[in-house]
């Protein structure tokens, strides 16, 4: 899908052609809308192919006055077979060319659809460098807001952890540090690219746009680190998680070890007053074995019991 957008009076629209300072937004692009960036607008092969590949490293790169940005994007999906969300990263390739900027992705980006529809306020595509700065802004608020609900989701398994006894806490809880782990690492990558920005090398800042670059480092900055203490506390829960099912799985076997000790008693009894030998005491009735067997079997309960463990 192909989108041109332009800002009109301090509001994001859009329009059916390009005009210089607009805005086009490509995702999920078919051959033909490949071909028409490549031909029409003169995009670098190399560059598209580049935003194109899900293997693609963040990094920022000049070529025939063409300038080409690529950032990893969190992306929250969620899964068909049970509530919990799996998040990742998706690379996201911006180019900067004399009269447009165009963002180029395999999906639609959560990011760039609530800027399109107009959930971002004072978007100017005219100055395309500022655009881009918060194109990148918004890319690391949506890292910071997948972050926070990663962390309310290990809050809401960590309120579980008492009577935790089955793997499944477990095996979401490495989904969620795999995630963490896949944002870590995109943002170093991606903070790495946003310190060349800063540099002005790779693409011309202005004196009013200082200000928009230094937050768009602080938050990129702010991301890493929540995310790595969250990495943190997701490994500390996952280690005490496996703690407390052992715990509570032994729990389980004393309660049980007691049954069958209880349950073992009458067997025993009867099956020595089932022995064919008039040897045995009380022999003349049944009644004395019951009782005997139910003597025997509360007294060991009671001295199980406050043995207890559990």
């Amino acid at each position: 899908m192909m989108h041109i957008y332009k800002s009109v009076d301090g509001k994001l629209k859009q329009t059916e052609t390009a005009e210089p300072g607009c805005w086009i937004s490509v995702y999920e692009p078919t051959q033909d809308e490949i071909q028409i960036l490549t031909e029409e607008f003169g995009l670098d092969t190399g560059f598209v192919r580049s935003c194109l590949d899900e293997e693609e490293s963040s990094r920022i790169e000049r070529e025939d006055g063409q300038t080409l940005i690529i950032v990893d994007t969190a992306v929250a999906e969620k899964l068909e077979k049970s509530e919990t969300f799996q998040f990742y990263t998706v690379p996201l390739g911006i180019i900067k060319t004399e009269d447009y900027v165009f963002t180029i992705s395999l999906r639609r980006n959560q990011v760039l659809g609530a800027m399109a529809d107009g959930r971002i306020s004072n978007i100017q595509t005219q100055f395309r460098t500022r655009f881009i700065l918060q194109v990148l802004m918004q890319i690391s608020a949506g890292f910071v807001y997948y972050l926070k609900q990663i962390d309310k989701i290990s809050y809401s398994m960590e309120q579980k952890l008492s009577g935790a006894m089955k793997n499944q806490e477990i095996v979401q809880l490495m989904g969620l540090e795999k995630s963490l782990v896949y944002f870590t690492t995109s943002l170093k990558a991606n903070l790495v690219t946003i310190e060349k920005i800063q540099r002005g090398r790779a693409l011309k800042l202005y004196a009013e746009d200082e200000d928009l670059m230094d937050d768009v480092g602080i938050e990129f900055r702010q991301a890493v680190e929540m995310a790595t203490i969250y990495s943190g506390v997701i490994s500390a829960m996952m280690d005490a998680f496996s703690y407390v099912i052992a715990n509570n799985q032994n729990s389980v076997m004393w309660r049980l070890t007691i049954i069958t000790v209880i349950i073992e008693i009458p067997n025993i009894m009867f099956a020595f007053y089932g022995i064919n030998t008039d040897t045995l005491p009380f022999r003349s009735s049944w009644v004395y074995a019951v009782l005997i067997t139910a003597v025997l079997t509360v007294i060991t309960g009671i001295i199980l019991l406050k043995r207890r463990k559990f």
